[in-house]
């Protein structure tokens, strides 16, 4: 058991008694701020197949992406049970009736024991929130919402499409219904200071949320982020910069929070900057020796009541 942070690992082993993974899937969606719903060209820093490798090459069926992601598992980590990812772009996003197909399939498999939907704020209706309850009551769900940031200001920079109002909106829909809600953040976004990031992670304690990740922002190949980033507009953070944001943020995140993932894409041919020349492995051993020097942990300042306030954070500048 990590004893500085609440691991998703951790989580899993709490709920089932098997070793379960997650299948990632590209399961054909698009988003609103793609197809001019709420924009055109998607978030600055979008680019699927840097980050989703089921969106690289000819997309394969859901059933086929489940298949192979089972025997990969099982081959090289012995896994027993899996959830299903709805990863790539917004998995929300389609009438009712396809949303329904395309779950039923990833749970037609006997050893898929749970799915995990990836989405944005601004598409989760009511009726698609209903939808989702009906499988949290028969699997294990979660609901990944991509947020990023609290201030709007950041969200309009990064062509998200959507405000923080939506989003706390969202969430207090999908808490009312006891849905299981898992946050996406990403540290470094270009004009964020470190009080804006730790506003965000304020703003998230008190939403009463189950899962976080967190990614370091990093350029991707053919994005308009890399464009940017060519010109000098922007700058991404050295290792040791994201190794205080991160312990900054997890102190403020109650420790019943389970942190699903600490870190952006580390290498790989579309990645253009940060070059940390690190494993994963390293980044994590980095972290947990900053909380000992530190002597602090996930949900520290929660428990001192010096952060996480149950108030959300709002903004005079919105």
């Amino acid at each position: 058991m990590n004893k500085y942070y609440f691991s998703y690992s951790e989580y899993l082993k709490n709920i089932f008694p098997f070793k379960v993974y997650k299948i990632a899937l590209d399961a054909g969606f698009t988003c609103p701020n793609r197809d001019g719903s709420a924009g055109y060209g998607g978030c600055i820093y979008c680019d699927n197949k840097s980050f989703s490798p089921n969106s690289k090459g000819e997309r394969k069926s859901v059933h086929e992406q489940i298949l192979k992601g089972m025997e990969f598992y099982r081959k090289n980590f012995n896994a027993e049970r899996f959830i299903v990812y709805f990863q790539a772009y917004t998995n929300t996003y389609g009438p009712a009736g396809l949303l329904k197909e395309l779950y039923d399939e990833a749970l037609s498999f006997p050893d898929v024991v749970g799915l995990s939907i990836g989405t944005r704020p601004d598409c989760l209706p009511d009726d698609v929130l209903d939808l989702l309850v009906d499988y949290s009551n028969k699997t294990h769900l979660s609901v990944e919402i991509g947020l990023q940031s609290m201030h709007n200001e950041t969200l309009r920079l990064i062509n998200r499409g959507h405000n923080y109002e939506q989003f706390s909106d969202a969430v207090m829909r999908a808490k009312q219904r006891g849905l299981k809600i898992c946050v996406h953040v990403i540290l470094g976004l270009p004009g964020e200071t470190h009080e804006m990031m730790m506003q965000t992670a304020d703003a998230l304690a008190g939403s009463d949320i189950d899962g976080l990740k967190i990614h370091h922002l990093y350029v991707a190949e053919k994005t308009l982020l890399e464009k940017m980033y060519n010109a000098g507009e922007i700058k991404t953070l050295a290792l040791d910069e994201y190794i205080t944001l991160v312990c900054d943020f997890l102190e403020r995140i109650p420790s019943g929070v389970a942190i699903q993932r600490l870190t952006g894409e580390l290498k790989g041919e579309f990645l253009i900057a940060p070059e940390w020349d690190v494993s994963k492995r390293v980044i994590l051993s980095a972290l947990e020796k900053e909380f000992a020097r530190r002597s602090t942990h996930q949900g520290i300042l929660c428990e001192s009541k010096v952060s996480c306030h149950s108030e959300l954070v709002s903004e005079s500048k919105i």
